[in-house]
């Protein structure tokens, strides 16, 4: 209802309309030339750059005409002016004229904790919720809304406890002491001022949705179940299911949070922001099916972000194993962020059918046509298809020849060097991951690089290892890195350090090279049955990966 603020300067105020109170009646003035003379005044002033000679205009009117949109108009210019004293005058008089006005209420005690008049503040507050009548109940929802810029949050508390006292026999009121003692951190109280509310109100959906958040940040999972126990009591209750559904995200638990969605699409099939929650966990739950007909519907009804919706359904198109739609959807992707992603997704689906000269040349022109921040995407793209196709010498020079061009690009240092080393060129490939790292003393992947090469080149171990240990510096949870920790310390001879270094990293990321490495040092450790099952786990979900495959060769021929 009313804001406090700390700050002098505010913005011009803006109704809204959801609290707005009953509609303002406003007098009848004649249109005399003295009211057209002093509104002239007061807008030549403003284009004049004299914000307070025409607040000052504008008020005068105001006073003398009684009008609410004169005083309201001369309360913003004074805001605008950063003329504190002047703007609580115009508010003062537009909350006197128009007593039901949120924003009226706001400037006025925004105005009064600017001057810590808080003995003054309490006393309006407490005349503008006496004058609410049949309006207490909304007026006292939207109570701590309007206090909550204020600084000292045990402040809007005590203002909350002492103006609400008159009004316990209405649910409202125990709901704004609950919001308050809950920003003031006082848990415990604001749980006995909903239960109270609850009481007063049993099936009241804002209170519930209220202690079920104010619970799930206590502890996770408690704020749910309450939902869960009032939706099975209550299942028309959109406002629960949106907030649980919501939290189930939240919690991860994708599934369940689905099925909310889905109930509340049935009832408005074309919410836009439903569609595209529910699109996404279809995808992520692998419903490629429902994700693709809710993206679809998205596209029709003109979502914001359709590039993004496009490469979804590229994705979905490419998973069904429906290439030409793959290349449709990602044609379709505008200029813009995703276009080089989108235009690079085509060409790897024209080199996987056997197009790689066609893949080669669309992203060769798009090179040409491209800004300089993009072209190095078109640039990688072309060697990740020469690479994924065999041809590293190819891959290497296509880098080769961007570095020239570049000779100080992160990314083809970074990128040319990894292919060094595929070719059997470590001197190459460490000469330029150390001139990365001395462009970029952060990189914490050209660390990781040049020191995991040494690792299986079963060199400088040592360096190997303080190089991997300087990566996790800067990147403390990656999973490859904490991979490479793991397979210098089997190296050195530190099986146990290895395993639970390995052990972290694959439960991180399950990935078949980190499997390989786990599994390798389980069975030097003797646990051979375990290492077994997480190479035969990983060999599952990556059949065709070598390293996988020749370190179940190696140990299991």
């Amino acid at each position: 209802m009313l804001t406090g603020t700390a700050r002098a300067q505010q913005p011009p105020v803006e109704e809204d309309a959801s609290s707005a109170g009953p509609a303002a009646v406003y007098p009848d003035n004649e249109l005399t030339p003295q009211i057209i003379y002093q509104v002239l005044l007061a807008e030549i002033a403003l284009v004049r750059s004299e914000p307070t000679l025409a607040a000052r205009s504008y008020l005068d009117l105001a006073q003398r005409t009684r009008d609410a949109r004169i005083a309201r108009r001369a309360a913003e210019i004074a805001l605008l002016a950063r003329q504190a004293e002047l703007a609580g005058e115009a508010a003062r008089l537009w909350l006197d004229l128009e007593p039901e006005s949120i924003p009226a209420q706001q400037l006025v005690s925004g105005n009064l904790v600017n001057q810590a008049r808080f003995d003054e503040l309490e006393t309006r507050l407490a005349a503008t919720l006496a004058r609410q009548g049949d309006n207490i109940g909304s007026t006292l929802l939207s109570l701590n809304q309007g206090l909550a810029r204020i600084p000292d949050k045990d402040l809007i508390r005590r203002l909350v406890t002492q103006v609400t006292e008159p009004y316990l026999q209405h649910p409202e009121a125990h709901f704004a002491r609950a919001n308050a003692a809950f920003v003031a951190g006082d848990s415990a109280a604001a749980a006995v001022a909903l239960d109270e509310a609850l009481r007063l109100r049993p099936d009241w959906e804002q209170a519930v949705i209220l202690k079920a958040r104010f619970q799930q940040e206590a502890a996770s999972g408690t704020g749910i179940q309450t939902l869960q126990d009032y939706l099975a009591a209550h299942p028309g209750a959109r406002d629960v299911r949106s907030v649980l559904a919501r939290l189930l995200v939240g919690a991860r638990q994708f599934g369940p949070a689905r099925q909310h969605f889905e109930a509340l699409l049935k009832d408005a099939p074309d919410d836009k922001d439903l569609l595209h929650a529910a699109g996404l966990l279809a995808l992520q739950a692998g419903d490629g099916v429902v994700a693709e007909a809710h993206f679809r519907r998205l596209l029709a009804l003109g979502f914001p972000e359709a590039d993004t919706l496009r490469m979804y359904l590229g994705q979905i198109a490419e998973d069904a194993r429906r290439p030409d739609d793959a290349i449709g959807w990602y044609k379709e992707v505008a200029p813009g962020a995703r276009y080089p992603v989108a235009q690079s997704k085509v060409a790897q689906i024209l080199a996987s059918r056997g197009r790689l000269a066609e893949a080669r040349q669309l992203l060769q022109e798009r090179a040409r046509d491209a800004a300089s921040s993009e072209r190095s995407q078109y640039v990688l793209a072309e060697a990740q298809l020469l690479r994924d196709a065999g041809r590293n010498e190819e891959a290497f020079d296509v880098l080769d020849a961007a570095l020239l061009a570049n000779p100080d690009s992160p990314d083809y240092l970074y990128e040319s060097a990894l292919m060094a080393e595929r070719l059997g060129r470590p001197e190459v490939m460490e000469g330029r991951l150390r001139k990365l790292i001395a462009l970029k003393p952060d990189h914490a992947h050209a660390y990781n690089a040049l020191g995991y090469s040494l690792v299986e080149r079963n060199q400088r171990l040592d360096e190997a290892e303080a190089l991997i240990r300087k990566a996790l510096e800067f990147a403390p949870n990656d999973p490859f890195i904490v991979d490479s920790l793991g397979w210098v310390l089997y190296r050195k001879g530190d099986l146990d350090g290895a395993l639970e270094r390995l052990r972290a990293a694959y439960e991180t990321r399950p990935d078949p090279e980190i499997a390989a490495h786990l599994g390798e040092v389980l069975w030097m450790l003797g646990r051979r049955d375990e290492a077994a099952r997480t190479w035969k786990d990983a060999a599952r979900e990556h059949p065709d990966n070598a390293v996988l495959g020749d370190v179940i060769k190696k140990f299991k021929p």
